[in-house]
């Protein structure tokens, strides 16, 4: 993951300016030529990063520091921009892009997301990608890096001095012309399994969606899959909560007792009998389909592998889908093996949340962290099969809190006594 390409450009700088034996710096650049293809040769060919755009800036921004030391050591001889791979991986950091500082937050990742501009910029250069160019310095143009500098333009730890140089060699030029935010209509990456729509291409205006398959052995997994989440005109509707400061608990045997890491706290993932998802390779999504037109973008998934067998599903195919300029569905056709007293689903929210009438939850507008504004919208449920309650999640973590403020809501859906087989139906639509 992250720690090959962020350890091997800090090495390969430090090798290719002072170490002055020639064998011994031949030795070293090769070895870092092989570590590296430890982390390019089992990457997913759709540039998909599956520990989260924060995680692209040391992983797919760190193997670019890695190839622009090449570059300029060997003279342009070594030379590997034009590998569709390369290419691919760049473009995820605008691919995963949401609107304004919102980006996709599966896994350990955050929803809110300051790239390296000029990192970005440089990247989409060296690719010859127009839309990275143009995100570049759209990101820089947001960070007002002429007024605040390059150091200091995200507003949090100034990026490595290997970046910060070439990054003021390229600074005036990324402001000779205005930058824009590609907004893509459609994404699929059909390694990692995940899709993204929007209403409009280069809009924020209207529904946003983003789904996921894929397995729950990925790099800083949760046990999400099957998860969506929905913005409405570029605000967080249904969320990703995302994760906390780590401990020693995030990566030890308890790691999945944080509510975070829990399918449970995932958008409408079923609990049967307090069951959930779990984690390893063998827990994965399978039938994965994805189509998108004019009018539609839409995943189909089968997630019943994503359980043990003390769940008793025998199968759940879920249907999440985007009718552009209407709203969202979901749809789920399942199959019990046996009967369950209780399937529960749940949804995460920043917004103020209203649940009468029954077969309703409203989501109205909230003010959270750092002025940021929560979007509004309508849940549609079947209120004969479902009784709604809502819970306060509180968020007292350093980590968390200044994406979400001190708390998220928490709608639960309980189905008591459920049919063995069925098909239940969702909707968002505007309020």
């Amino acid at each position: 993951n992250n720690w090959n390409p962020w350890t091997c450009s800090n090495w390969l700088a430090s090798v290719l300016i002072m170490e002055a034996d020639e064998a011994r710096r031949v030795a070293a650049v090769t070895k870092i030529l092989r570590t590296l293809d430890n982390f390019i040769d089992p990457y997913p060919r759709d540039g998909g990063c599956d520990e989260g755009p924060n995680y692209w800036g040391r992983a797919g921004a760190s193997l670019f520091d890695n190839l622009e030391l090449l570059y300029a050591a060997t003279d342009g001889w070594i030379d590997v921009y034009a590998e569709p791979l390369v290419r691919e991986i760049g473009r995820f950091i605008y691919r995963a892009h949401i609107a304004g500082d919102y980006y996709l937050n599966f896994a350990d990742a955050s929803a809110i997301v300051q790239p390296e501009a000029l990192l970005v910029y440089r990247y989409g250069q060296r690719i010859e990608d127009a839309a990275m160019v143009s995100f570049g310095r759209w990101l820089a143009e947001r960070q007002q890096m002429m007024e605040t500098g390059i150091l200091q333009g995200t507003g949090r730890v100034p990026p490595s001095l290997g970046r910060a140089l070439p990054d003021l060699l390229v600074l005036a030029d990324a402001f000779a012309q205005p930058g824009y935010a590609p907004l893509l209509r459609d994404v699929w990456l059909d390694e990692i399994e995940v899709m993204a729509a929007r209403d409009l291409e280069g809009s924020s205006d209207g529904f946003y969606l983003a789904a996921k398959g894929g397995t729950n052995d990925e790099s800083h997994n949760h046990n999400d899959i099957g998860n969506f989440v929905v913005y409405v005109d570029g605000k967080p509707g249904i969320v990703d909560a995302g994760v906390e400061t780590y401990s020693a608990k995030t990566f030890g045997p308890n790691r999945y007792d944080i509510w975070t890491m829990q399918s449970a706290y995932h958008s409408l993932l079923p609990t049967v009998d307090g069951v959930q998802q779990q984690p390893g390779p063998q827990y994965a999504a399978r039938a994965v389909s994805y189509a998108a037109d004019g009018g539609r973008a839409a995943l189909t998934l089968e997630i019943a592998a994503a359980y043990p067998p003390d769940a008793q599903i025998g199968s759940w195919q879920r249907t999440v889908a985007l009718a552009r300029g209407e709203g969202v569905d979901v749809r789920d056709r399942y199959q019990l093996i046996g009967p369950a007293r209780t399937v529960t689903l749940s949804l995460l929210s920043p917004c103020r949340v209203v649940t009468d009438p029954p077969g309703r939850v409203e989501f109205h507008p909230a003010a959270f962290a750092n002025d940021r504004v929560a979007g509004e919208g309508v849940f549609v449920y079947d209120a004969g099969q479902f009784r709604v309650t809502t819970e306060t999640v509180p968020i007292t973590d350093a980590r968390m809190g200044p994406v979400w403020g001190d708390h998220l809501t928490r709608v639960v859906l309980t189905a008591e006594n459920p049919a063995q087989q069925g098909e239940w139906s969702f909707g968002v639509r505007r309020l």
